[in-house]
């Protein structure tokens, strides 16, 4: 009798977990079909380039690494390049040999690691890309460190610069595992001078593993400062659960399901399309970041390298909020400093924001006591398009106010992540009309029409690509390294 009971009050749950059950499979159902009636994958998606350097590649020098690097883009070329469709060979494909957005167009091809020399350079200097990413991102920075007389090594990390496969497999510790060799390449070029990392997105997560890594490691030579722009510190868990629509796809035999984004590949130094696996290792690479921090003590913190990073307030790739929790909370007082640009705050624009990112610039400025400084670019007013900085030491509350000489565009409302470290002087993504580009020009792309008819979404075409006040930025970063242009004359 009691069973029966049992039974009758179970069976409503029962029912409701089988309901639960079958609608989780429909919708299990239509994503999957979703997903796998997106554009078809191409030869760029498939190709399988076994050249490329993991972290058991027997490669102990830079020299070594750029061998490996010369059968990899060789490979690339018979793999993917030769055997694209004939469908596929249009003016704006990367992989179609003398289109617009071909590499070779460009004086060099920016997809591969490169070394800029110097004469009894003054300091060492290493570039670390971003996720999806090439070299040509950091590209500009480069050139000017150069010409104060750095010698610049610019890292092309593996999985980039040759095709989008190259992210489907690719692991985190791969691309560690590269940095220690051009670092102990910039340590024999430049002898007892100072070196200095660049880091990008994630390559500025690099930049920070390698730094904590290297104060337990005295084989390793340390960077004595960093430059983060739009670093990596903190992305969403949701990359945590995009990997299983990855492994959903492998148990299937569903290849698209390892893709996030399968877009044309217009951009001759960045991928269009953007797999699953890419955001599911910068993930695991920032909470290998926060497991370092964790094991070091206070008195070990105290010696990781003075950092400057540069952050857009509103960034649609990375987490604002968790660089400051991730990075600069967790480092003692040793020179570090923050340089936020806000969103333009004289075109009326808040009441058509989805959240104001104000109260969280205003915490971290206006935070008493942090060890970390803090600089603001901002509005001089609601009203004006002049740029004043606001700026907080370490250790202190007050906060000054600096006026420049710098206005916001007419028509931009904010920066955005992969524009920080771009001029508007630059011939690809710049917005400059007396600099021509060798190939397509995308600083300014604003294709007018009906919606839903191109395969390039809006916004990827709006998105902010240069930065206005890039010469602050380029300043900013010769001053804390030590290399003023005004030295050298």
């Amino acid at each position: 009798m009691k069973r029966k009971a049992w039974r009758l009050v179970l069976q409503p749950f029962k029912l409701v977990a089988g309901g639960l059950l079958i609608a989780f499979v429909i919708l299990l159902v239509i994503f999957v079909l979703h997903l796998e009636n997106r554009a078809d994958l191409h030869v760029w998606h498939l190709a399988e380039l076994d050249e490329e350097f993991t972290a058991s590649s027997r490669v102990a020098t830079f020299g070594e690494y750029l061998a490996l690097e010369d059968r990899l883009f060789r490979q690339l070329g018979e793999r993917v390049y030769e055997r694209i469709e004939p469908a596929d060979r249009y003016s704006v494909n990367r992989y179609h040999r003398g289109s617009r957005s071909d590499p070779e167009r460009w004086p060099s091809n920016f997809n591969r690691s490169y070394e800029l020399k110097a004469d009894a350079p003054r300091a060492g200097v290493l570039l670390l890309h971003g996720m999806s990413d090439s070299p040509y991102s950091l590209r500009n920075l480069g050139i000017s460190l150069n010409d104060a007389g750095a010698w610049v090594v610019s890292l092309r990390l593996p999985g980039h610069g040759t095709a989008p496969s190259g992210l489907v497999d690719v692991h985190w510790r791969d691309m560690a595992a590269a940095v220690p060799i051009a670092m102990r390449h910039l340590r024999e070029k430049v002898g007892s001078a100072p070196i200095y990392m660049v880091g990008y997105s994630n390559g500025g997560a690099l930049a920070v593993h390698y730094s904590l890594v290297a104060l337990d490691d005295e084989a390793l030579p340390r960077a004595d400062r960093l430059v983060l722009v739009s670093p990596a510190i903190g992305v969403s868990s949701l990359a945590v659960l995009a990997v299983w629509q990855a492994r959903l796809g492998d148990l299937l035999g569903l290849e698209k399901l390892a893709w996030n984004s399968l877009l044309p590949e217009y951009d001759p130094f960045k991928y269009g399309s953007f797999a699953v696996n890419a955001g599911d290792q910068v993930y695991r690479l920032t909470a290998e970041i926060q497991s370092l921090f964790n094991a070091k003590s206070d008195a070990a913190l105290g010696q990781f390298p003075p950092v400057l990073a540069f952050q857009s307030v509103v960034d649609a790739t990375v987490s604002t909020p968790a660089l400051v929790k991730g990075l600069f909370s967790r480092l003692p007082e040793n020179g570090h400093e923050l340089v936020l640009f806000d969103i333009a705050r004289h075109v009326d624009i808040e009441q058509l924001m989805r959240k104001d990112p104000r109260a969280q610039v205003k915490a971290v400025l206006e935070s008493a006591g942090a060890a970390f400084s803090v600089s603001l670019l901002t509005n001089e007013g609601e009203g004006s398009r002049g740029i004043v900085v606001k700026y907080r030491h370490a250790g202190e509350s007050n906060v000054t106010k600096v006026v420049t000489d710098m206005v916001w565009p007419t028509d931009i409302y904010s920066l955005s992540h992969v524009a920080l470290a771009i001029p508007v002087t630059d011939p690809l993504y710049g917005d400059d009309p007396n600099v021509e580009s060798p190939g397509v020009s995308l600083g300014k792309v604003a294709l007018y029409g009906e919606r839903g008819l191109l395969r390039i979404p809006a916004s990827d075409q709006l998105r902010q690509r240069w930065n206005p006040f890039y010469g602050y930025l380029d300043k900013r970063v010769h001053a804390f390294l030590d290399l003023e242009r005004a030295r050298l004359q």
